[in-house]
């Protein structure tokens, strides 16, 4: 068994009927991320902080249109 495999992976309970999502697992060091679909191939790893930073953007409602909403460089 790969370390991958021995990690335990866990995807939105919104998305526990389909495989078109991505799976994190968290282990101590890093936030792992890979496709749902592909399970043996590669793997993300990202610093707890920047996974952090990442979740409050993505649950941040932003602007009312999608247009408005900065790119990159935000607080």
């Amino acid at each position: 068994m790969t370390q991958a495999r021995a990690w335990a992976w866990r995807k939105s309970s919104g998305s526990a009927q389909v495989d078109d999502c991505v799976e994190v697992a968290c282990t101590g060091a890093a936030i792992r991320v890979r496709d749902s679909k592909r399970r043996r191939g590669d793997v993300i790893a990202v610093a707890p902080a920047a996974w952090d930073s990442f979740l409050g953007f993505v649950a941040d409602p932003g602007p009312a249109s999608p247009g408005e909403r900065p790119v990159a460089g935000r607080p």
